[in-house]
């Protein structure tokens, strides 16, 4: 009989799952561990040819900002830049500014004339 009972308690699951169940707790409490411990080493490391002199490598810089254009509509009108224009000064002060410059430069009355017509009709 006693045999039997020999058989019985090896093909008994429960001793297994018993051990299993404490190999997996010490397993993951060893885990734990050498996380806990091991984890502030690691950082530590300086790779072959490294320094602890030298600067940390620095950030990338952040992606380029994507804009989607507006997707005209098929009822609105185009839009139109609009230009401004500087008003034209009078002909009798355009002259007058011609007549000052040639007057700078030197001109006898003569050409002084020639000089303010043919630049008042060509200034702004």
């Amino acid at each position: 009989m006693t045999g039997e009972v020999d058989m019985q308690q090896s093909l008994d699951p429960l001793p297994l799952r018993h051990e299993i169940y404490v190999m997996k707790r010490s397993l993951i409490l060893v885990c734990g561990l050498l996380w806990a411990f091991a984890g502030s080493a690691l950082a530590q490391v300086i790779p072959p040819g490294g320094s602890i002199y030298n600067p940390p490598v620095p950030q990338p810089p952040p992606p380029p900002k994507v804009y989607v254009p507006e997707i005209p509509k098929m009822d609105a009108l185009p839009s139109r830049p609009s230009v401004r224009v500087a008003p034209r000064t009078s002909f009798g002060d355009r002259v007058s500014s011609c007549l000052d410059e040639a007057a700078a430069a030197g001109l006898n009355q003569a050409d002084r004339a020639a000089y303010s017509r043919s630049c008042a009709n060509l200034r702004d």
